[in-house]
């Protein structure tokens, strides 16, 4: 799976502020909240569902990789995405196991793994 996803009975916006605590506690940070529902619905389409997507960093990490192989910078930030859909909130994030692949360098794997782990264990807390 490139993806890893867990649902809740919390509301979006509760989940959001918890996960946003919970990755600074890591020293992430969110850069961007990008609310897709709402930036649909201005544009004239009818969309339901909550749909929201944070970019988050943390700094070092970033930095850490992108001196290693500026390429991984492609990936970054990194994507956490909290949306509804048949009545629960949803928390996921593509794996950056999974995207690291195609850098195809073992020690980026291990880095990406620890930020993957980091990363689920913020999200883990949020639900």
């Amino acid at each position: 799976m490139f993806h890893y996803t867990v649902e809740t009975n919390k509301s979006v916006k509760n989940v959001i502020k918890k996960l946003e605590a919970n990755l600074v506690e890591d020293k992430f940070g969110v850069l961007w909240e990008f609310d897709v529902q709402q930036k649909l619905n201005q544009t004239g389409l009818d969309f339901e569902d909550s749909f929201t997507v944070l970019e988050v960093c943390n700094p070092h990490e970033a930095k850490r990789v992108l001196d290693k192989n500026k390429l991984v910078g492609y990936f970054l930030p990194c994507k956490i995405v909290v949306y509804t859909e048949d009545q629960k909130t949803k928390i996921g994030m593509p794996k950056p196991s999974a995207l690291i692949q195609t850098v195809n360098d073992n020690e980026l794997n291990q880095i990406a793994e620890d930020i993957e782990k980091r990363l689920i264990a913020s999200i883990d807390k949020s639900v």
